[in-house]
């Protein structure tokens, strides 16, 4: 009797199952670990939370979270693993979602009569190495307020040469290295209590066309790995003045320390009706920190925020040698929404 024999054949891969090619394997454990991080990220940005270390920092770079998920579709679809492929697309839409340009455009003017135009200046020096460069740029471009960060006393001595005539009215805080700050204003100011800090956050009140408007500079603490509570607790205080002037003309502008897409800072917007100067002026995602990198590289954590009394008519950020930000200009109309 002929005995026949058989030869047992391994059962074809579903659809969802891993494949069993090296390549397609090495595929899908390479996409994974490019899926879990911006998977995370983009995750506590829906949660609306700066949650902790390295989140908080990350948070900072959103948009260029897209590359590795982006990287992750392309390999999940050579090892056609089809729960990555659907993972990684989700990953993208909600990341995109959230990076995509708001409040693009010039913002529908507020209600009343436009009574003063007001270009605004804020620009980070960085220890008072780019006083030069922001002399040129202040002589250059005549803003009427100019909120100057990092004014170190080389900075402020710097700032002392600028005519009285042109910038009269002045409040500076001296301090060494990132510790000193500066508002200058062709307006009349009145001082104002400020926000308490590591790194001086003064305040004044400037009259404006017989307005009483609120400036405050903005500078709180960065959020390194060793300080995001320091960060986050004055993040708070500047989100609790910022809801004391409500309802009142206020421009707070400065090194945020934060971008869009840090629910901290959304809240100091949430918290005193405030808007993105840079954003309603066309440029929402351009960045302004570090500038060793070219643009579109890096984060947008210096803003020029208004209430709802200001229009912008246009903004765009400038390049000043021996700091590692971009100054702002941003360009406003005030109106009598009395």
């Amino acid at each position: 009797m002929d005995s026949a024999i058989t030869t047992a054949t391994p059962p074809a891969a579903g659809p969802d199952d891993p494949p069993r090619a090296p390549g397609r394997r090495a595929g899908v454990w390479l996409a994974v670990p490019l899926l879990l991080v911006p998977t995370v990220v983009v995750a506590c940005r829906a949660a609306d939370t700066d949650a902790v270390t390295p989140v908080t920092q990350l948070l900072a770079f959103l948009p260029w979270l897209l590359l590795p998920a982006g990287a992750a579709l392309v390999l999940a679809l050579f090892a056609r693993w089809r729960f990555g492929m659907a993972w990684a697309v989700a990953v993208l839409l909600v990341t995109g979602w959230f990076v995509r340009p708001y409040d693009t455009g010039l913002a529908d003017e507020p209600a009343g009569r436009a009574v003063a135009r007001i270009t605004v200046l804020t620009s980070n020096v960085e220890f008072g190495n780019a006083t030069d460069g922001l002399l040129k740029t202040i002589r250059r471009e005549r803003p009427d307020l100019v909120f100057v960060q990092e004014c170190a006393h080389s900075c402020s001595t710097g700032l002392a040469g600028l005519p009285r005539a042109d910038y009269p009215y002045r409040e500076v805080v001296e301090g060494s290295m990132a510790k000193g700050s500066a508002i200058l204003s062709k307006y009349p100011l009145r001082p104002a209590p400020g926000i308490e800090s590591t790194l001086a956050m003064p305040g004044s009140v400037a009259e404006i066309a017989g307005h009483q408007v609120h400036l405050q500079l903005a500078h709180p603490l960065p959020p390194v790995p060793s300080g995001v509570d320091d960060w986050r607790r004055e993040l708070g205080r500047m989100a609790t003045w910022a809801k004391g002037v409500k309802g009142s003309p206020t421009i707070f502008a400065g090194d945020f320390n934060a971008t869009q897409d840090h629910a901290a800072f959304r809240r100091v917007l949430a918290a005193g009706g405030l808007r993105n100067g840079a954003a309603l002026g066309g440029v929402a995602r351009a960045p302004s920190w570090p500038t060793a990198v070219r643009a579109p590289l890096g984060a947008q954590i210096d803003h020029v925020l208004i209430s709802e009394d200001f229009a912008v008519r246009d903004a765009r950020f400038l390049e000043l040698a021996d700091t590692d930000h971009r100054s702002l200009l941003v360009r406003l109309d005030l109106h009598d929404t009395r």
